[in-house]
């Protein structure tokens, strides 16, 4: 549907949204080519260098409902002031979305929960807004790696490990598991 950078800008659609939000190179647009099915010709642009999304891009899918892949906000290769104005963007995008339905929070799963993943999740709990914790890029961590990883984040984060998706945007891992939780999402 297009790429927007202010909230005046993004279509007016009465079509439920499922956001796409985390740290910049955590694979949010490897992930969704994953979902749509598009490895080879891709929706979404994929970077090596983080930052690579810095506006809101929407996907309308089926005419079921619209997917927002939103800036990666944290680490990336850009001045402060950028990095910032993508946080700002995304706050306001959760904030005043009458029609999101929930967001899918994405966690590299090599790594421990991060602070500004701890912050994103501050933040969607007191905006009251449903979310599903997706874990990234398990396809580079050994059957025990993950399974560590699972219990970590469970801690970490308090909550149930039927509450976490694990999947892999290389191998298809969690595609089905993750499709379902956004249509459970997207459920009134």
């Amino acid at each position: 549907m297009g790429s927007f950078f202010r909230m005046s800008e993004t279509p007016g659609t009465t079509l439920p949204q499922v956001a796409f939000v985390g740290r910049s190179n955590v694979g949010k647009s490897s992930l969704i080519n994953r979902l749509l099915e598009r490895q080879n010709k891709k929706i979404a642009r994929v970077s090596a260098t983080p930052g690579k999304t810095q506006s809101m891009n929407f996907y309308k899918i089926n005419d079921l409902f619209i997917m927002v892949d939103l800036p990666g906000w944290g680490y990336a290769k850009a001045p402060i002031r950028l990095r910032e104005k993508w946080e700002q963007l995304v706050k306001t995008y959760i904030q005043d979305s009458e029609r999101l339905m929930g967001v899918v929070h994405l966690i590299d799963a090599r790594h421990p929960p991060t602070k500004i993943d701890f912050q994103l999740l501050n933040f969607l709990t007191i905006e009251q807004t449903p979310n599903l914790i997706v874990l990234t890029k398990t396809d580079k961590l050994s059957k025990i790696k993950r399974k560590q990883a699972l219990q970590l984040m469970t801690r970490e984060l308090e909550i149930q490990e039927d509450q976490i998706v694990l999947t892999s945007s290389k191998t298809g891992t969690g595609r089905t598991e993750l499709i379902e939780a956004i249509e459970a999402l997207l459920r009134p």
